[in-house]
């Protein structure tokens, strides 16, 4: 009989650790995301808010041998290598992971998918891969949605156990009731099914209630805690001390990429010439200038606030002269998150015919994607936080995140006025 170690976790009661995701966890670069707080900023809104990366990834292994042995359960013929790499890839699916949760990608710098290939081939993490005899680029394939193997989708996708992870967890260590997903339903209703002549993860129409409280609970979170104004108001302030910081060569990016939490915190309080290090540690957060929710826009209203940083924050500093901020400092957030209630996964229907769970089609058996567009517009909203109390005319700024982005590119290089 193999050993084995069992981790105790407020969400799922016993984590049971074999030997082969021992060797990974026991290494420096899994250890890290233990310091490495999983929602970022949010611990000042819900001081529970604390928990960390590495519980996340020790849930997510926890519920990739779950649902594995549902499809051993009912189709069997789950090939034992495919299945033990799907694990370890659950496993290490946040080992590339930024200090504060996603701020620093919205600011522009590599996603975590890609600094995961870094972590990978760094000893003794490679050495234990090495081992194991698992490739990291097999590993990579499957963390960052490019694999194709009948698991894949349970790794990364619309349906993989990540969300039903960090959904489940955020919410019960917030202390808020948004986000409840029948977890055991829908890892009782996985199954295989013939797509494309290959055999695939799939759902059975028995999960699709199930399937739609994922949904819900992803829109809720965002929503209330993701987006809440005061998490929001830290993250932009975090990311504008650490892009100058990077900009001013205080701080590397690839420094700032394996960082801690804490340790990032400190680099920044001792090289910090802005002061908003300082107050972010003692939660003097910049307050609303302007909140308005996205349904008050225009559909067509454009995502570059949240999708061209390097504009956005040319455009904070113009406003900032222009409207003659006190301080000099504003910041515009305006989160964009387009595929937030996307569904893309094989259903095998009670007759035992397979559709594909996407588009029009996830509208025929779910709720949700039919008014998804405008849920996504409702957890939206478009903010401008400062430090000291200013007059920020609404009307006008709308019509300046409405306006094409080389029209506000050629106002800024034509020191011409944005309002």
């Amino acid at each position: 009989m193999r050993p084995f170690e069992v981790v105790r976790d407020p969400l799922w009661n016993n984590i049971r650790l074999e030997p082969d995701a021992l060797a990974l966890v026991d290494t420096p670069g899994v250890q890290r995301l233990r310091y490495v707080r999983q929602l970022g900023h949010a611990f000042l809104v819900y001081p529970g808010a604390t928990h960390s990366r590495f519980e996340h990834a020790l849930g997510a292994y926890h519920l990739a041998r779950r649902a594995v042995a549902q499809l051993e359960d009912v189709a069997g013929g789950v090939d034992p290598a495919e299945a033990r790499t799907v694990r370890l890839a659950a496993l290490l699916h946040d080992i590339g992971h930024y200090p504060f949760s996603h701020a620093l990608e919205e600011a522009g710098l590599p996603n975590h998918e890609q600094l995961a290939r870094r972590h990978l081939a760094e000893e003794p993490l490679a050495g234990a891969l090495e081992r194991l005899g698992e490739k990291p680029e097999r590993l990579l394939s499957l963390i960052d949605g490019t694999a194709r193997s009948p698991l894949a989708g349970l790794v990364s996708g619309s349906l993989d156990v990540d969300k039903l992870d960090y959904l489940s967890r955020d919410a019960l260590m917030c202390g808020v009731p948004y986000g409840e997903i029948d977890v055991d339903r829908l890892l009782g209703s996985l199954t295989f099914a013939g797509e494309g002549g290959a055999r695939v993860a799939a759902l059975h129409e028995k999960g699709v209630a199930a399937l739609e409280s994922l949904l819900f609970a992803k829109y809720q979170m965002y929503r209330n805690v993701y987006w809440h104004h005061a998490v929001r108001s830290a993250t932009v302030m975090f990311k504008r001390v650490v892009v100058e910081a990077i900009a001013a060569k205080r701080l590397s990016a690839a420094d700032v990429a394996v960082a801690t939490d804490d340790a990032l915190l400190q680099d920044l309080l001792d090289r910090d010439t802005t002061g908003l290090a300082r107050r972010l540690r003692e939660r003097r957060l910049a307050k609303r200038a302007l909140d308005i929710p996205a349904t008050d826009l225009p559909a067509d209203t454009a995502d570059w606030p949240a999708t061209d940083p390097g504009l956005a924050a040319r455009v904070e500093v113009r406003l900032a002269r222009e409207l003659k901020v006190p301080d000099g400092l504003l910041l515009l957030d305006f989160p964009a998150k387009s595929g937030m209630l996307d569904v893309d996964w094989p259903l095998v229907k009670r007759d035992g015919s397979v559709t594909r769970l996407s588009g029009g089609e996830a509208g025929a058996h779910l709720g949700l994607p039919r008014v998804a567009t405008e849920l996504y517009r409702s957890a939206r909203r478009l903010r401008i936080f400062v430090l000291e109390k200013t007059a920020v005319p609404e009307r006008k700024i709308v019509e300046l995140v409405r306006l094409p982005q080389a029209e506000i590119r050629a106002r800024l290089d034509g020191e011409k006025s944005l309002l």
